[in-house]
């Protein structure tokens, strides 16, 4: 028995051994494939890119793009800033398989403004995602792909207030707004994206207090009209007999922590270096909002299949059909402003390149 067991032991170290010898993931990988250089401290990178309070975790600038690309499974201070929006997407293309599935999804004029809110928040989730990756590469790329990332957010919104207003608002509610709502919303949308483009491009670290009133007002402003029609129902409808009322107001829950959390660096402002990685106020930001979307799709869903039959006598399917075409032209306005602030940023860039 003992010689049986010494055998198998002798074995047993035999295969260890061999595992040691399996190729490691680099060395399956091409030879030219760069890497990405170790992260540095915010002393090592522009001011641009230090964050308050987070000193550590940076990515070298002007590296090879695909080093950002394969960062992605690098450790870095940006890692769940990534993760938490990357996993978001297919997270709700999952949950809209489900309840399409479940509650019924077809692709009509009344489905409309669901579709479209369903590409707003896939949007916003990959704009957010691609300038949080690469982001890191150079000055230029950090202000074109945050402009992006507004023009994301900007869409996100208008794709919510069409959701609330086709599925979600209650007569009562449209006799004091009515027509007025999806312009003022679509006007709100593009001026959140231009607020947020002055801002960056207008103001330089440390930040003063008047770039966050420049990125808040335009938004809140936008949140509050576009949430309307969603308070109203929350304080006047009946909870035990709307499916979708507490997922409307987990959504709002959401959304106010996930601004509380963009507006304050906290933690990290009482532990300096210690949320580098993880626990950055950011990232809570990332994942209330991740959430509330989540939570924000569930409710329209409810809200669609119980009204799907009324949208187009309701609405009209005139409204309907304007509002595929508002959509798009809501994008492309979003898009030249950030493109608009681009130029501008590449020739004070150019310019401090010919002063240095």
């Amino acid at each position: 028995m003992s010689a049986d067991i010494l055998q198998r032991i002798s074995t047993l170290t035999l295969s260890v051994k061999q595992l040691g010898r399996l190729p490691r993931l680099s060395d399956l990988l091409p030879s030219s494939l760069p890497s990405p250089r170790p992260t540095v401290s915010a002393s090592q990178v522009p001011a641009l890119f230090q964050e308050p309070y987070i000193l550590t975790g940076y990515r070298p600038i002007q590296q090879d793009w695909r080093c950002y690309l394969l960062s992605l499974f690098q450790c870095h201070n940006e890692s769940l800033n990534v993760w938490t929006h990357l996993l978001a997407a297919p997270v709700l293309l999952l949950l809209w398989w489900a309840n399409a599935d479940a509650l019924g999804y077809a692709l009509d004029a009344a489905s409309v403004p669901l579709a479209l809110f369903m590409a707003s928040s896939l949007a916003y989730l990959c704009l957010s995602t691609a300038a949080h990756l690469l982001q890191s590469h150079s000055e230029r790329a950090h202000y074109f792909f945050f402009f992006l990332d507004y023009v994301g957010v900007a869409v996100y919104q208008y794709g919510c207030s069409l959701g609330h207003y086709f599925y979600s608002s209650e007569q009562g509610w449209r006799e004091v707004i009515g027509m007025l709502f999806l312009p003022g919303a679509a006007f709100f949308g593009w001026l959140s994206c231009a607020g947020c483009c002055f801002a960056k491009a207008r103001y330089r670290r440390p930040y003063p207090p008047q770039r966050k009133i420049c990125q808040l007002i335009p938004t809140s402003l936008a949140y509050v009209l576009d949430i309307s029609p969603i308070a109203h129902r929350l304080l006047s409808a009946s909870w035990t007999q709307e499916a979708s009322l507490p997922f409307h107001a987990l959504q709002v829950a959401l959304f106010l922590l996930a601004a509380f959390f963009f507006s304050c660096p906290v933690p990290e402002r009482f532990f300096p270096g210690r949320c580098d990685f993880v626990g950055q106020g950011h990232q809570v930001f990332h994942v209330f909002l991740s959430l509330c979307t989540m939570f924000q799709l569930e409710a329209l869903f409810l809200d669609y299949a119980r009204r799907r039959d009324t949208v187009l006598d309701v609405f009209g399917e005139r409204q309907l059909w304007w509002a595929c075409v508002s959509f798009p032209a809501l994008c492309v306005c979003c898009v030249l402003t950030a493109l608009i602030a681009m130029r501008h940023m590449d020739k004070e860039l150019q310019g401090a390149e010919k002063d240095k």
